[in-house]
């Protein structure tokens, strides 16, 4: 989960930026096992979805190899023009995991 900063000018341009993500951006997803990504947004909060290799896919690796990737990182500084911590985010975080409480597939009332 994240948050985008309150502006409909800014919201308008992060959109625009995910209909025409950057090659690099694509590749290195492809690269850390990422099969899927979807991000919906209700009003100023972002949710991602993810499917995964789950035998490709390290989430620290993945953070690693983007901090070593001038391209990755430039991505990611411009994003964060349009981004911003949740209330819940600790500090030096950007995109934080939600706790899934509910999935219709497992057969229980909470995962």
């Amino acid at each position: 989960m994240l948050d985008l900063r309150d502006d409909p000018l800014l919201i308008e341009q992060y959109e625009a930026h995910h209909r025409a993500v950057w090659p690099e951006v694509r590749a290195h997803l492809e690269r850390q096992g990422v099969l899927d990504m979807e991000i919906y947004r209700l009003g100023t909060r972002l949710c991602m979805v993810m499917e995964v290799d789950e035998q490709k896919f390290d989430a620290a690796r993945m953070r690693q190899a983007e901090q070593e990737d001038p391209s990755l990182q430039a991505w990611e500084r411009l994003m964060w023009t349009f981004q911003q911590p949740t209330p819940w985010t600790p500090d030096g975080c950007k995109w934080v995991p939600a706790r899934c409480i509910f999935r219709l597939s497992s057969g229980a009332d909470a995962v």
